[in-house]
């Protein structure tokens, strides 16, 4: 249940097509859930923050994320579980035939109540390689599932910089930018100076030796010279979709209530050789 979620229940009290003591009850049950004396599963990440808890895999039993993934989905949250091997999402895909296993960004995706709504932002991800796909993919799918439209421009890195001005048309009327790049991390800082919207900056670990594990890579993007540019850790591809579609999906509610809402100067205006209305 989030803050839209939570607005409908109240229309729906409103409208006679809930009971209160109904309403009351959803909302009581919806905070949290134990589950398995393992894993305390919150059910208000949604009203609190934008968006339902994430399940990070890594670390955790099949079982584990089993039974919390069931929990989401019993709530109508649907879940995303990021770091994923292959054994666990087998595991996970014999348990949800509905779900979607992104091999490549490591991701297990059920989708829940609201993925049936319009997209509300744009996302674009950007990748310097393709070794950099691995990260990327774990941020497209995250920003997909905040409900935002997701277009991947590959391997545009500034070694070959014609690469990225033949896709630049790609960049337009993004709503944020996730630019994943390693080796030296310079791609964001040249993206961010072609772009007017927020660059989430993604260092990955590819590189050779004196690019530390992606330290080299990270350190780059967080002295980047380009003001609209903002860093995420390394390999966090889930952090990088996450802020993009908080960002993306913002602006898409933003534009949606504009374009619900009578323009107040159109429907005052007066025809014209009539009076002007008293004031």
């Amino acid at each position: 249940m989030d803050a839209h979620e939570l607005k409908r229940l109240f229309d729906a009290v409103r409208l006679g097509t809930i009971a209160p003591e109904e309403a009351v009850q959803r909302v009581r049950t919806a905070p949290l859930e134990a589950v398995g004396g393992f894993a305390v599963v919150d059910l208000h990440r949604g009203v609190r923050c934008g968006f339902p808890e994430v399940i990070f895999g890594q670390g955790k039993s099949a079982e584990q994320i089993t039974a919390i993934l069931q929990t989401l989905v019993r709530h109508g949250q649907g879940g995303l579980v990021t770091r994923v091997d292959e054994e666990t999402a087998f595991h996970l895909q014999r348990t949800f035939s509905e779900g979607d296993y992104n091999a490549a960004g490591r991701t297990f995706r059920v989708q829940g109540n609201e993925d049936a709504g319009p997209k509300l932002g744009k996302v674009v991800v950007v990748t310097a390689g393709t070794s950099d796909l691995s990260v990327a993919e774990e941020a497209r799918v995250t920003a997909e599932a905040w409900n935002c439209e997701v277009t991947l421009v590959a391997d545009v890195g500034v070694a070959g910089i014609h690469r990225l001005l033949h896709r630049l048309s790609a960049l337009g009327g993004a709503d944020a930018l996730v630019v994943v790049a390693g080796m030296e991390g310079a791609l964001p800082s040249v993206v961010g100076g072609l772009v007017d919207c927020p660059v989430i900056a993604v260092p990955t670990s590819i590189g050779y030796g004196a690019n530390f594990g992606g330290l080299a890579a990270l350190l780059g993007m967080l002295n980047s010279c380009a003001s609209n540019v903002a860093v995420v850790n390394i390999d966090a591809g889930f952090n990088g979709g996450h802020v993009a579609g908080l960002i993306a999906r913002r602006a898409g509610q933003a534009r949606a209530a504009a374009a619900s809402t009578p323009n107040d100067a159109a429907a005052n205006a007066t025809a014209p050789g009539q009076p002007l209305p008293a004031r």
